[in-house]
């Protein structure tokens, strides 16, 4: 699974011009589910996503994670199906999406992602808010700092 997490001040997400996401501060997370992934990938992206320190300590440094900011004010996660990010550009002028998992299966694990951030964040005071799955989304986001940062679980396994 890949994911492009972005530190936000707020973020939303639009369906046929409705809200049906929004965030203030937190992490907006676009997900890319691949043919070859597994329950471990999405495991790992659940794992690294929740406790990736990318939160400014009392000295402005980037030490805390999202769990350690949230107990402090309420954060979010806005996460964002995107199989476009698991295109191949290396050849030619037309990405290949030939890697990128059919709906079935990214659903099944984009689902899975999900769940696990509910679990890794239950008793927390961080919420969890989502696009629409296959659907045309407008995805709004006033970026902090920028953080922008790609996670790639094919790098593991």
């Amino acid at each position: 699974m890949r994911a492009v997490l972005q530190r936000v001040k707020r973020a939303e997400v639009r369906v046929d011009s409705q809200v049906v996401g929004r965030i203030g501060p937190g992490l907006l997370v676009l997900v890319g589910v691949a043919a070859d992934d597994t329950p471990e990938s999405a495991r790992w992206l659940a794992e690294k996503t929740v406790n990736l320190r990318v939160f400014n300590d009392p000295q402005g440094r980037m030490n805390k994670s999202i769990l350690e900011a949230g107990a402090e004010v309420t954060a979010g996660i806005l996460c964002v199906s995107q199989f476009t990010l698991c295109a191949d550009c290396h050849k030619g002028r037309r990405p290949s999406y030939d890697k990128a998992a059919a709906p079935e299966t990214a659903r099944r694990l984009y689902d899975l992602f999900l769940d696990l951030l509910h679990e890794l964040l239950r008793g927390s005071n961080v919420s969890v808010e989502t696009g629409q799955f296959q659907a045309m989304m407008d995805v709004e986001s006033v970026n902090d700092g920028p953080v922008t940062l790609l996670l790639d679980s094919e790098k593991l396994f």
